[in-house]
């Protein structure tokens, strides 16, 4: 595959324009990148600017912080399908999980996925977790119904690294995807990404990175 084919184009500043989403999609189109992905209040417009092309809509969930309550994320999900969202990149509750309240962890992301039955992609933030606890996040995921685990949201202390997806592509079963996202900003950085095990990648960068 191609690797224009493995990003999700993204925007996710809170400073974005309906000027700025054009353009994203824009730019997704020109690149034929897989997918855009965009905050909730943009799904709708982003469809449209889409709707004749074959680039996903992914939307995010409870982004960035992964603070709210189930049934929040659950509406904020069903909310993005119906508005033309066609993945979801939901964040889990952090809290919680280094609370060690796993099993609220499991059935958050089972809710989410089975009120859209859409591709599921849960955010783990990776630079938050020790390398036990980003074992324990693969179980989770492996056990749940989400389609991948996905590095970060970009907006905490650091993104994406090689060693956290090799460490991830160990735990994570077959069947199961990995996205890597947060700090991809060259070519070089993509490759090794994909190298060391992602399926997907999140980026801002995108147009510069397939250009290089």
């Amino acid at each position: 595959m191609e690797l224009n084919n493995r990003i999700d184009h993204t925007l996710l500043k809170s400073n974005a324009t309906v000027t700025d989403i054009e353009q994203l999609a824009s730019e997704a189109l020109t690149y034929n990148f897989y997918s855009v992905c965009v905050n909730p209040y943009f799904v709708e417009l982003a469809k449209h600017y889409l709707k004749d092309s074959n680039i996903k809509i992914a939307c995010v969930v409870g982004f960035p912080l992964g603070a709210n309550s189930i049934e929040t994320k659950v509406f904020e999900a069903k909310q993005a399908k119906q508005d033309g969202a066609d993945e979801i990149d939901l964040v889990m509750n952090i809290g919680a999980f280094k609370s060690q309240n796993y099993d609220y962890v499991q059935r958050e992301i089972d809710e989410v996925c089975d009120s859209v039955n859409l591709p599921v992609k849960v955010i783990v933030e990776t630079s938050e977790l020790t390398r036990e606890e980003l074992k324990i996040a693969c179980d989770i995921v492996n056990k749940s119904k989400a389609t991948f685990i996905k590095t970060s949201t970009g907006f905490s202390s650091s993104g994406a690294n090689v060693e956290d997806i090799k460490f991830m592509r160990k735990h994570i079963i077959k069947g199961k995807q990995i996205k890597a996202s947060g700090g991809i900003k060259d070519k070089e950085t993509a490759l090794k990404m994909l190298e060391a095990g992602a399926d997907r990648l999140g980026t801002s960068s995108s147009v510069k990175i397939v250009s290089e």
